[in-house]
């Protein structure tokens, strides 16, 4: 498990130059990691590939668990914003269910670094490491887009919550080589099925019906 350091905050870039050093690091961490598994790499490495003062990547990531933690932020940015529009005739169920089938494929691509973004994202303390609880936020907000829900009721927040589970659950067990692809996919579908039974369908709502309440079922 990636150590963490003495509990402080992390430095925001704010300027131009210190937002492209902010990618650089990032870029670097993430080359890293696919290159060899997590305990071998080394902030020094990273900083000297990245071109920045060992000093600078510490006051962004206080340890590897902030740093690829942020990477995980970073990677799944770029999964939203290369989310394909969702077919017309899918079900919210089926918008999530792809949502998280495509995030699966990704990361197997690169296993080495989805392993050390993903440890470093299920291990953290979101208290101590903000960029945890934004991976669950960016997930969460992904999923509610691909399925048309503005307005989560509390059944449908608490659903989302657990099917983010179930997906970082299923992605380590691939990652480990517990199951296959096929399985995983499988496994998510599975896990759709169970636990957004009482999605609401835009197409078939409207607003009046976001109450907080789950919708009857026959």
């Amino acid at each position: 498990m990636p150590r963490i350091a003495e509990a402080r905050d992390a430095a925001e870039p704010s300027s131009q130059e210190q937002r492209a050093r902010h990618v650089r690091m990032l870029t670097a961490a993430a080359e890293l990691a696919s290159e060899k598994e997590l305990a071998r790499v080394q902030m020094h490495d990273v900083a000297k590939r990245a071109g920045v003062a060992i000093g600078t990547l510490y006051r962004y990531f206080p340890s590897k668990t902030h740093l690829f933690a942020a990477v995980m932020v970073d990677q799944l940015e770029r999964l939203a914003g290369k989310s394909a529009r969702t077919p017309a005739h899918d079900s919210p169920q089926e918008a999530m269910r792809r949502v998280l089938v495509r995030a699966t494929r990704g990361l197997l691509r690169q296993p080495a670094l989805s392993t050390a973004m993903v440890m470093s994202t299920a291990t953290a303390n979101h208290d101590l490491v903000p960029d945890a609880g934004r991976v669950d936020r960016l997930f969460r907000q992904m999923l509610l887009d691909a399925a048309g829900i503005a307005q989560p009721t509390e059944v449908e927040t608490t659903s989302v919550r657990l099917l983010i589970q179930l997906w970082f659950g299923v992605v380590q067990s691939c990652l480990n080589g517990q199951i296959s692809l096929s399985q995983a996919e499988s496994d998510i579908r599975r896990g759709c099925e169970l636990l957004l039974v009482d999605l609401r369908d835009p197409r078939r709502t409207g607003p009046d019906d976001a109450d907080g309440s789950a919708p009857a079922r026959s």
